[in-house]
């Protein structure tokens, strides 16, 4: 995957992002869904496996007596995880990346009835992994040490970094060193992000279950900034540029993984594989969801399984 830095090019990845709002439609997997709004002889994630078996994985058990695949997702991140509110249909990188497991485990990704999805906001993440709602969870979910106390991790499958949304008029926020006491700053309950301008600034702080709720405070001037992974803020910088804009550098590194059932880990080692021999399929849903910007993604390698 490309640097924190590379994914700092808003003008480039906004572009990107643009054509995806304007171009990318067509029934979820269907061959016509890609973003530049052509048709292949295939779905992105590719075709549907057959004769799948996972010896030794609570997670695939429950999948294979449920006879369908329930994923936790993001739905108001453009890009990356979103709900088309006019459509219905269901977008982004993120959601690619949860139907190439899917079909890798053998359920259709167009079949609703083998394939379900559960909006759960960032703070509900672990324990509905560790209640069973969801079999996994694939919605710009850091890898975090804390998190990996109750949850496992495969992947990454995305690196990005830490950034802020702000008015486009704004002047004054120019990156995180920027940020004083009489700044307010949104993130959503539960993020990463929020917990490190907590931590390493002086600014306050606001809480929401989304980040769409966020950016609508930002534009009503209820705050000064949003902050969470600058691949996360392009995409609503892209769907209103004269009123938004990305402000400074990036200061972290996030790492995409897809969250899963602690100690399964025979499933885990089954999506790292899926992602390590699946380099073709990470690129072509990557130039589906991202590739308008013409910068070429590099598929980062995957941690190993602990």
């Amino acid at each position: 995957m490309r640097k924190p830095r590379t994914l700092t090019g808003l003008g480039v990845l906004a572009a990107s992002l643009l054509a995806l709002t304007a171009c990318n439609s067509g029934t979820p997997g269907s061959p016509d869904a890609g973003s530049d709004g052509g048709s292949s002889d295939a779905p992105v994630y590719g075709a549907v496996a057959t004769d799948v078996t996972i010896e030794n994985s609570p997670t695939f058990d429950k999948i294979k007596a449920a006879d369908k695949v329930v994923i936790g997702v993001k739905e108001d991140q453009p890009g990356l995880g979103y709900l088309d509110p006019v459509t219905g249909e269901r977008k982004g990188f993120d959601v690619d990346i949860a139907r190439w497991i899917a079909a890798s485990l053998g359920y259709d990704p167009a079949d609703s009835s083998k394939v379900e999805y559960k909006a759960i906001a960032s703070a509900n993440r672990e324990q509905a992994i560790i209640n069973g709602d969801i079999d996994y969870y694939v919605g710009t979910y850091s890898i975090t040490d804390k998190r990996k106390e109750q949850i496992a991790f495969a992947g990454p499958y995305f690196l990005t970094g830490q950034g802020l949304l702000v008015a486009a008029d704004n002047d004054t926020i120019t990156g995180k060193d920027s940020l004083t006491a009489d700044t307010t700053v949104c993130s959503v309950t539960g993020s990463t992000p929020i917990q490190r301008i907590r931590e390493e600034t002086p600014a306050k702080v606001v809480e929401f279950d989304t980040y769409s709720q966020c950016v609508e405070k930002l534009k009503n001037g209820e705050v000064d900034a949003v902050t969470t992974d600058e691949a996360i803020l392009l995409g609503y910088a892209a769907q209103d540029p004269d009123n938004l804009k990305i402000a400074g550098e990036p200061f972290s590194e996030e790492r995409y993984g897809v969250g899963l059932a602690k100690g399964d880990t025979a499933f885990q080692e089954f999506v790292n594989t899926m992602f390590t021999d699946g380099g073709s399929t990470w690129e072509a849903i990557f130039e589906k969801n991202l590739g308008a910007s013409g910068v070429k993604g590099e598929q980062p390698a995957v941690d190993p399984v602990s």
